[in-house]
């Protein structure tokens, strides 16, 4: 159902930094770059993540109750996907753990704020 999901920044390098990590965890390239948009994704693939530089010229600002969900490979991988966002300037929204008995989950923000989290289905 959804192609990608675009975020808002106010310093396209530095948060192309931080998803340029993540996305090599996920083992997703940049597929489409300009001065003011990068995307990440895979033709043909699952839902891709773009970053954009408002095009208003306004600031980017955080969507309350607005959250990208990371499909992860396994618990390790949520895991590794984490303290990667961790280590290069996201901020901690609740660590890596199981959310419910089929649910494995971390929860992070962006250098912008923006909330993301990684997520496995263990089962059920």
């Amino acid at each position: 159902m959804i192609g990608y999901v675009t975020l808002g920044t106010n310093d396209l390098p530095r948060a192309a930094a931080f998803y340029d990590r993540i996305a090599a965890l996920l083992d997703t390239p940049r597929m489409m770059e300009f001065d003011t948009f990068i995307a990440w994704g895979k033709p043909g693939g699952a839902a891709g993540v773009a970053l954009s530089v408002p095009f208003n010229g306004e600031a980017a600002t955080v969507g309350n109750g607005v959250m990208v969900g990371l499909a992860a490979r396994d618990a390790a991988h949520v895991d590794e996907i984490y303290k990667t966002a961790m280590d290069h300037g996201g901020t901690d929204e609740g660590p890596p753990g199981a959310r419910s008995d089929n649910f494995y989950a971390a929860y992070f923000r962006d250098p912008d704020g923006n909330k993301l989290n990684a997520f496995v289905m263990t089962g059920g």
